[in-house]
């Protein structure tokens, strides 16, 4: 990949809110993987409205950056790649395999773009793309636990393979598994293409939408919606219609659905308990 250089910086700065430094050092990057995640939703509106999802730059500023959407791995992350090669870091992409809500005896496909950064301080991970990223970058070293402004992670590592894991209620939960091959482009169009597009993909057959707060997480799965609190309270909501899940969209996730007629009907036609489209 390389930096476009009709690439925006200054609108992305003011959509995540950051007026900061740019240098590319570890304390912009840390202010940049803490405010993203908070203005951009996680959300797969589109494969979920059988809507192509485009990576080319251009496309990303649009839908990300100018519009009131968010996106999936490969938007945030790639945008994220995009903002980090203009600001001069040394920047590559990596490739995960999800195994989170996964069976155990499964391997799952390299569906999530993940980005490895060079400092001075050593090897980074950043990732504003999954649905509970990280709010701060990770050092690139096994068996050890890193706090965030939110959760803390760690990252296990055998022969060469590393796994994301995260604490969640005090559990070590695996999130991903990856290693250090660097990914070229075409890997994530073939990638991106599979998951918005096959048949059982959960971002085909599912709503997922998930944004960091000052304070916690909002999490929403099909009409379900959960609010996770950093002092460890967490409630929950069915919700019970599109217009309902529509308006906590916009007013939870900051996202509006780009064709509600079209939203309705397609939640029409998945079966969910309590739930009825009109």
């Amino acid at each position: 990949m390389s930096s476009d250089p009709v690439f925006d910086l200054s609108a992305y700065f003011a959509r995540i809110g950051y007026d900061g430094p740019r240098a590319p050092t570890l304390e912009t990057l840390r202010a940049i993987q803490l405010l993203h995640p908070q203005a951009i939703a996680f959300e797969n509106l589109d494969p979920l409205l059988a809507q192509p999802v485009k990576l080319d730059v251009e496309s990303l500023q649009q839908k990300l950056v100018r519009s009131p959407r968010g996106g999936y791995c490969f938007e945030h992350n790639g945008l994220l790649f995009q903002v980090l090669r203009t600001l001069g870091y040394r920047v590559s992409g990596l490739a995960g395999r999800v195994v989170w809500n996964n069976p155990p005896d499964t391997i799952p496909p390299r569906s999530h773009m993940i980005l490895r950064v060079e400092l001075d301080e050593g090897s980074y991970l950043a990732d504003v793309g999954f649905g509970s990223s990280p709010t701060a970058p990770l050092r690139l070293v096994p068996d050890v636990a890193q706090e965030t402004p939110h959760e803390s992670f760690r990252l296990l590592e055998r022969a060469g393979q590393y796994t994301l894991q995260c604490n969640l209620k005090s559990q070590w939960t695996s999130f991903y598994m990856f290693d250090l091959q660097e990914q070229a482009p075409v890997d994530y169009q073939v990638a991106n293409h599979y998951v918005s597009t096959w048949p059982t993909s959960h971002f085909v057959t599912s709503l997922i939408a998930a944004r960091a707060t000052a304070d916690g997480r909002y999490g929403l799965r099909n009409n379900r919606l959960s609010i996770h609190r950093m002092n460890g309270e967490s409630d929950q909501r069915v919700l019970t219609s599109a217009a309902e899940i529509s308006a906590v969209l916009k007013n939870l996730f900051g996202v509006v659905v780009p064709d509600e007629p079209a939203f309705a009907a397609r939640l029409a036609r998945l079966d969910w308990p309590d739930f009825t489209a009109s």
